[in-house]
């Protein structure tokens, strides 16, 4: 009888362990195996090249806006200041239910070329850009928010691809200057490594990310979006993948911003955007590309399985537990390793180390905090429903003395 229940025991065990590796390749592949894989596959290709500008396509600049009074000026600012020439760039502000100045500062600028298009009552994002994109002009829709600035050039280079009648989409830089902000630098070093793997990805064919703060489409491509979606800015990029265009990143298109000014923004802004990721994954039956196995793999590596990252964490310290209290020194150690990490994660605001202990508590932070925002993602889609499209304004530093 002993024999048979401490086989028992042992089958457990090797259950357990099995759940804890399976667990832990799976958060290593996506955040270090899918980013090498690409460096491996996309190293083996050129920088895609397009044909030369014949001439420049008419632009509208959309850029949403809610309780923007404090930088829509300076946006106005930097995007009349564009290198593009006048009578082919328009501007449209798509003011969201706005209670304070915004309409009044957006007024002082209006002329031909700058149009505010003010809804009183506050619908969410996806409708304010969708009732710009119905009276825009332009032959490629840049989108764009209020609290960012674009480089000298930056329209030009979004709008070169579309010379490639197969690219339907254009996504741009996003560079965060990291100033008196908790996670600014961190926040900087994600968008790089973000980056790095939109460049592998577009060497592929196609990349799978969005950056609504600086992204182009073709007119002729785009569709509204439904009522109530989150992420507008990947809701269109897979649309456009469904419907067979590439869409491509270039990094010379470049847009500026600050960090988010505390750590409990930040956790705001990225719940709501994983909330938008949980919301497209309901939405996959007319959201996947499934005609291409390629895409389908880099969405699922790239988009789909970081949401899940902070699930399998906390299975990975349950089973790391549970075969701790088997008394086996390896998964006390490994235990003990855990509860460090997730240690030093939460006292890394409290603390200040300089140097690189200070940079490793730090970004231990940062990736736990990444994690929890997630799982706030997840119970904002469960429990808001019908209310989480509508997005909260996060502070931001000042950028105009960054561009």
């Amino acid at each position: 009888m002993v024999p048979a229940m401490a086989t028992a025991t042992d089958r457990r065990m090797r259950l357990l362990e099995m759940l804890f590796w399976s667990l832990a390749a799976a958060v290593g592949y996506t955040y270090a195996g899918y980013p090498a894989i690409l460096a491996i596959l996309g190293r083996r290709r050129p920088e895609p090249s397009y044909p030369p500008l014949e001439r420049l396509p008419s632009v509208t600049l959309i850029i949403a806006a809610y309780n923007e009074e404090a930088v829509i000026a300076d946006k106005l600012r930097n995007s009349l200041g564009l290198d593009y020439p006048a009578d082919l760039l328009e501007i449209i502000i798509a003011a969201d239910g706005s209670d304070d100045g915004t309409a009044e500062q957006v007024r002082a600028f209006e002329s031909d070329r700058v149009r505010l298009l003010a809804h009183p009552e506050r619908r969410g994002k996806a409708a304010a850009l969708n009732r710009a994109a119905q009276i825009a002009t332009g032959e490629v829709l840049v989108f764009s928010d209020a609290n960012n600035a674009y480089s000298p050039t930056a329209i030009r280079e979004l709008v070169a691809p579309f010379t490639d009648r197969s690219v339907g989409g254009v996504i741009g830089a996003k560079r965060i200057v990291s100033g008196a902000e908790e996670h600014g630098e961190y926040e900087g070093l994600y968008w790089r490594y973000e980056s790095f793997i939109q460049r592998m990805e577009t060497r592929l064919g196609s990349c799978t990310a969005a950056v609504g703060e600086i992204m182009a489409v073709r007119r002729s491509a785009f569709e509204a979006l439904p009522d109530g979606i989150i992420c507008d800015d990947f809701y269109q990029i897979m649309r456009l993948l469904r419907k067979r265009y590439r869409v491509v990143y270039e990094p010379l298109a470049r847009s500026t911003e600050r960090g988010s000014q505390t750590s409990g923004e930040e956790m705001e802004r990225r719940a709501r955007i994983v909330a938008g990721r949980f919301q497209a994954m309901s939405m996959s039956h007319h959201l996947l590309p499934l005609h291409s196995p390629r895409l389908l793999w880099q969405i699922g590596s790239h988009k789909f399985l970081r949401p899940l990252v902070p699930i399998a964490m906390i299975g990975m310290a349950a089973s790391n537990l549970l075969l701790a209290i088997s008394g086996r020194p390896r998964w006390i150690g490994m235990l003990c390793l855990q509860a460090v990490f997730y240690a030093t994660g939460w006292l890394g605001p409290r603390l200040r180390l300089g140097g690189m202990p200070g940079r490793m508590v730090q970004l231990s932070s940062f990736l736990i905090s990444s994690n929890l925002a997630a799982l706030l993602g997840l119970r904002r889609i469960l429990f808001l429903r019908g209310r989480a499209h509508l997005w909260s304004r996060v502070r931001r530093g000042d950028w105009t003395d960054s561009t």
